[in-house]
């Protein structure tokens, strides 16, 4: 006699698959082992997996994170996306993660001003920090792609990347009998497809948050900050730092597209005008989030400057003029004028956004 505890599970499962959410069809022959004591099997020899929910507590001040339907968050998918991100089976030679490029201790950014592919090529840009991005509205800095999912497709077939061909990256997980087990008790499948490589690297990539700061500490009343780290947090926030206009919000970052005045025209990479084929955005990247600013240099697109005194004279000195340069650019050939202690009091208090704990345990 069927347990009344087992129907209920495999009535939940069967409803999933009717609300398209997370595919459940694992099919095994007639010998398979049944890996999950909690497992139910029907009469077609299919062994269904029940998922344990995974839950992202939201910090103090964030706004709800919005996950796809069709990939909800559980300890068996970040578990497995985790394994993924930190596997070079995912590159055509076997020789670069995600890891690698997306470095933990420097907030998972690249420390390098360029990441290097496998067949040693450069790209052009400095590899964006993977932090608190389940919030992110778009992905690179050019916004190419609109979902976590999206943009895990990218690296692997990109030439001066991973270079792979994902045909090639699905067979070589479906011989690996680890993988085979850990996708069927994540995800119910018996083939392992892309879309569920990425799809499990997604739920990774969102449980990566930042939120106990020294800042953080401040805000929620457990600790002070110095005269100096005060000081910086009033020029950020007033018309003489005016950082807050991109950088406001727990989230220090805007979601949205600036040209900071960084180059004049023409410029050598378009950023979001490549994207959107409008000339209006040309020379606009998407705005950073500054968690962890003090370990993710070097910074802006392309890595240019090294340290955070340097971004801070950049905006001081004024910039440089184009026609697509942010209005919130009142400045530009001017500068912010700040002096050399407020200029320090500012980078004080940037660093009270280091996280520590999220770069080691």
């Amino acid at each position: 006699m069927i347990n009344r505890g087992i129907l209920i599970i495999f009535a939940l499962l069967t409803f999933a698959c009717e609300q398209d959410l997370a595919p459940i069809s694992g099919c095994t022959d007639e010998n398979a082992t049944n890996f999950n004591p909690n497992a139910v099997t029907d009469n077609s020899n299919c062994i269904y997996f029940s998922t344990t929910p995974y839950t992202i507590e939201i910090p103090y001040g964030f706004p709800n994170m919005i996950i796809p339907q069709n990939n909800p968050m559980t300890v068996e998918g970040v578990n497995l996306g985790e394994k993924l991100f930190n596997d070079p089976i995912l590159s055509a030679d076997n020789s670069l993660a995600c890891i690698n490029c997306h470095d933990k201790s420097s907030s998972f950014s690249d420390p390098n001003q360029y990441s290097t592919g496998i067949d040693n090529i450069q790209g052009t840009r400095n590899a964006s920090a993977l932090v608190n991005i389940g919030w992110n509205s778009s992905f690179n800095w050019d916004g190419s792609a609109q979902s976590l999912e999206e943009q895990a497709f990218e690296p692997v077939t990109n030439p001066i990347e991973m270079h792979d061909k994902w045909q090639n990256v699905e067979n070589k997980i479906n011989t690996n009998l680890e993988y085979k087990d850990l996708f069927l008790k994540a995800f119910n499948i018996d083939y392992i497809d892309s879309n569920h490589i990425v799809m499990a690297i997604a739920q990774f990539e969102r449980t990566l948050i930042s939120s106990d700061s020294k800042f953080d500490r401040y805000i929620r009343g457990e600790e002070q900050l110095t005269p100096s780290e005060l000081s910086g947090y009033a020029i950020f926030n007033s018309e003489k730092g005016d950082c807050f206009h991109c950088h406001g919000s727990q989230m220090f970052m805007d979601n949205r597209f600036h040209n900071n005045g960084l180059d004049i025209e023409p410029f050598t990479d378009l950023g979001l005008g490549y994207v959107s084929g409008n000339s209006n955005d040309n020379g606009k990247f998407r705005t950073p989030s500054l968690r962890n600013i003090e370990y993710t240099s070097p910074y802006m697109h392309d890595g240019r400057f090294i340290s955070l005194e340097e971004v801070v004279n950049h905006y001081n000195s004024g910039g440089n003029y184009s026609s697509t340069v942010d209005p919130l650019m009142k400045k530009i050939g001017i500068g912010l004028q700040l002096t050399n202690e407020e200029k320090q009091d500012l980078v004080s208090f940037l660093k009270t956004l280091s996280d520590e704990n999220f770069i080691t345990k």
